[in-house]
């Protein structure tokens, strides 16, 4: 395997329904079978999970922005919970750590804990975010990614990678496998938040965007193998 230890981002969205709504115990199930794979192998794998599919707290009136933040906090504890239930149940050790306090349903968030866990083959799935406001999920699972020393942060989205253009409105859209970070951040693309993206430059973590819905995308991934658009300094030799 090209990593020994990965950071995989989730969207909430990814555990829903195909309108990206609610909880779909396939959606979880589908999930656990590919990161199985990838634990089997020896991979250490942390998990970041979003709350999309049960809280979007754009837009909703009379709510001031740290009272929705920390809704979806708990939209992602929620969403941490039922991913733990399903992994445990397709024989995958989990523990479900939060940046909020909540002690009765989810060990507290301690980096050297987390480390343990991983170590020992566990999955550890990192809920709430930061606990702060005004911070994405993107920007937890970069500094979650750092925290526990990944080698790599894994961004599952519902497309195969970054593109030149919008590949939904454009036919002649071309997949760019390889990002330097400030690219993104001069043109302000859209792959993570800013703040995320800073993050993985300052600290050398590369990231890779690609999609989690293609046959065992995970493990092709951490095996190194070319699929979706890398980002980073130096293009890795096995990526070439």
């Amino acid at each position: 395997m090209a990593y020994r230890r990965v950071l995989l981002k989730l969207s909430g969205e990814a555990l829903g329904d195909p309108a990206g709504k609610g909880i779909d115990v396939s959606r979880s199930e589908a999930i656990a079978k590919q990161v199985a794979k990838i634990v089997d192998k020896g991979v250490q794998v942390g998990i970041v999970i979003g709350g999309g599919n049960l809280w979007r707290g754009a837009g909703q009136a009379h709510l001031d922005r740290t009272t929705s933040d920390y809704i979806g906090m708990l939209g992602t504890i929620m969403n941490g919970l039922a991913l733990q239930s399903v992994f445990e149940g397709n024989g995958i050790v989990t523990r479900l750590q939060s940046a909020l306090s909540i002690t009765r349903v989810a060990e507290p968030y301690i980096r050297r804990r987390a480390v343990r866990h991983l170590e020992k083959g566990r999955v550890v799935i990192f809920s709430a975010g930061t606990g702060n406001p005004y911070f994405t999920t993107d920007s937890a699972a970069a500094l979650r990614a750092i925290e526990i020393g990944a080698d790599v942060l894994l961004k599952a989205t519902k497309v195969d990678g970054v593109y030149d253009k919008d590949p939904k409105k454009h036919e002649d859209a071309k997949r760019i496998s390889y990002l330097p970070y400030q690219d993104i951040l001069d043109e302000q693309l859209g792959v993570m938040d800013l703040t995320a993206i800073t993050l993985c430059r300052d600290n050398k973590l590369p990231l890779i965007v690609f999609d989690m819905d293609e046959p065992n995308a995970v493990e092709d991934v951490t095996e190194g193998k070319p699929i979706g658009t890398y980002v980073g300094f130096d293009l890795p030799p096995e990526r070439a």
